[in-house]
């Protein structure tokens, strides 16, 4: 048995009060017994604009968030899965975002850039958005081994796009991240039964750490939270506002029902 905590937060346009925020949802976590956190998608800075990302971004490496994922992580003794970090070096000049994910060392285990970037128009709304006009995509899945299982990383709209998620779990993930920061709407319509039908579809697990609430640049974001077991029930959930929420997951009880419903073994194509 192992617990995961999805932290919810209400991030604005100052990395430091964002960082203390983030710290002690960490340290609740932490104090609930969790081994592994995830942190909501652009936890150290929402701004007003996106291009005013760029002037909080780091180089690859180093950096005062950076610097502050690895020292939380080592000083608690918990695996972070850091949201996102705008990180520089992109060859285009455009910043990538980043989920960084830190072991109880406080060592870097893995990056995952966002590979799907949200360029939408908003049905019935005068909303839109174009994260490619300033960040640049990945183009690499990734999956770690960590303490409480084998991670595959996502990021916010990435989950709309199933094959991603097939692509981790033919690579071995037994359980999702999803830091998010998911538009009101589009999560009202739309965010619970995606991460419900990720799991379902993979027999995985979900953690999904979703931004809440209005934010300096006046959007709004959903929140909600969840932990999300192998079948789809959801185990935790933190409707609105900032939180840490808890579940506890047993691997054991998910390889049993993989065995006794073998879907994964039963797919054609792909």
């Amino acid at each position: 048995m192992s617990t995961v905590a999805a932290l919810q937060m209400t991030s604005g346009a100052e990395v430091e009060a964002n960082l203390e925020q983030a710290r002690a949802l960490l340290e609740a976590a932490a104090g609930r017994g969790a081994q592994l956190a995830v942190l909501p998608e652009n936890f150290a800075f929402m701004g007003r604009t996106e291009a005013d990302r760029r002037r909080v971004s780091e180089p690859d490496g180093t950096g005062p968030i950076q610097a502050f994922l690895a020292a939380s992580a080592r000083e608690l003794g918990l695996w972070i899965v850091g949201g996102t970090v705008p990180l520089l070096g992109a060859a285009d000049g455009r910043v990538a975002p980043a989920c960084l994910v830190y072991d109880a060392d406080g060592e870097r285990r893995a990056r995952y850039d966002k590979i799907h970037l949200f360029d939408v128009q908003l049905p019935d709304r005068a909303e839109s958005y174009r994260e490619s006009a300033h960040f640049a995509p990945g183009s690499a899945p990734v999956v770690l081994d960590t303490p409480v299982g084998r991670l595959g990383l996502s990021v916010c709209y990435d989950v709309r796009f199933p094959e991603l998620y097939r692509t981790l779990s033919a690579r071995g993930a037994q359980l999702f991240a999803v830091p998010a920061a998911f538009t009101a709407a589009t999560g009202q319509a739309h965010w619970d039964v995606l991460l419900r039908a990720r799991a379902i579809e993979n027999l995985c697990v979900v953690i999904g750490a979703g931004q809440s609430g209005r934010h300096a640049n006046g959007r709004e974001t959903y929140g909600d939270s969840l932990v999300v077991d192998h079948w789809g029930r959801v185990l935790a959930r933190q409707a609105q506002g900032a939180g840490c929420v808890t579940a506890d997951i047993d691997l054991a009880v998910q390889q049993r029902d993989r065995e006794r419903f073998p879907v994964l073994e039963h797919r054609v194509l792909g």
